[in-house]
């Protein structure tokens, strides 16, 4: 069977498994990028780092894609206009998440980052509902509705809306929203390659303004070791990228909703000891909201899996 005909073939049965093991290596691999960030790349300003990000995220896609001899199945992803459109949304809301995430890190506000990864399982839950038209219980519903009281009493302890936070959470929501769209008919590395192609003149254009403002570029300012920096960044950020396109395609997107807790826990635990954040009374509280939030959701799909299988094994 050619490339193009097997890219064209039908949708291939779910893996769960596969999906769940793929999945939760991806969100560690995001769990550990403050460190990353601050340890690599704090030489640069935030913009030039994304710019760096889809620069060497491109090539190591290219270098997999080259490796793996799949040029004929990226050549026919270009015939239906159908999933270009749905990779197009991709890389506009993967872009809008990028850019606003190393802006929160680099600002030294881990804690709120993490905030937004905690409330995306929640905003992918209603995206389910909205664009899915899945149907939530009783428990689904109170999960969400405690979510929304966290939110409010996080903007009161801000003092404003958490806007990093809401922003990640909802741009990662309409990203996994529309991966799970592509239904298994593009691979998630040509997906990503696409993504990043297709956001390369972004790059160009950020970076022409990045350089033209003091103190310019600085990926040759550090020697070889800031050029290896920001390489790595690119690098890591196409890895657990592939990794969850393939996890969406093989998992129901709620399921996508309730493992994505791991990583903002990481980011939580570093942002309190390696990076010294303060976590106010009221701070605290809102936190606590999100996360018996998620532990309902959890807790709910989990015995509504269990049931599922007593039934298929009684029939």
């Amino acid at each position: 069977m050619s490339e193009t005909e097997t890219a064209a073939s039908p949708v291939r049965e779910k893996n769960v498994a596969k999906g769940l093991g793929l999945g939760l290596t991806a969100y560690f691999i995001w769990g550990s990028f403050p460190l990353i960030i601050a340890g690599l790349a704090t030489f640069a300003n935030p913009w030039e780092i994304v710019v760096w990000r889809i620069v060497f995220g491109f090539a190591t896609a290219v270098v997999l894609i080259s490796v793996t001899r799949t040029w004929g199945s990226l050549a026919a992803v270009f015939k239906n206009k159908r999933m270009l459109g749905w990779i197009a949304l991709c890389s506009f809301f993967i872009m809008i998440n990028w850019q606003v995430y190393v802006i929160g890190i680099s600002a030294g506000r881990v804690v709120e980052t993490s905030l937004g990864y905690f409330i995306n399982p929640l905003v992918t839950v209603l995206l389910a509902v909205v664009f899915l038209r899945e149907k939530l219980n009783a428990i689904q519903w109170s999960a969400v509705g405690l979510g929304a009281v966290a939110v409010t009493v996080l903007t009161i302890d801000y003092g404003h809306l958490p806007w990093i936070a809401l922003t990640l959470a909802g741009s990662f929501g309409i990203y996994g929203l529309a991966k799970n769209k592509l239904g298994g008919k593009v691979t998630p590395l040509n997906s990503y390659a696409i993504e990043s192609g297709a956001l390369l003149p972004v790059a160009i254009i950020q970076g022409a303004i990045v350089a033209s403002l003091a103190p310019g570029l600085q990926i040759t300012q550090n020697g070889w070791q800031g050029v290896a920096g920001l390489a790595i960044f690119g690098i890591m950020t196409a890895v657990p990228l592939i990794l969850f396109g393939t996890a969406a395609e093989n998992l129901p997107l709620s399921w996508v909703g309730f493992m994505q807790f791991m990583t903002p826990s990481i980011q939580f635990v570093l942002a309190l000891t390696v990076f010294q954040e303060q976590m106010p009374p009221a701070r605290w509280v809102g936190f606590i909201l999100v996360w018996v939030a998620l532990l309902t959701l959890t807790t709910d799909a989990l015995r509504r899996n269990s049931a599922n299988r007593r039934l298929r094994a009684q029939g």
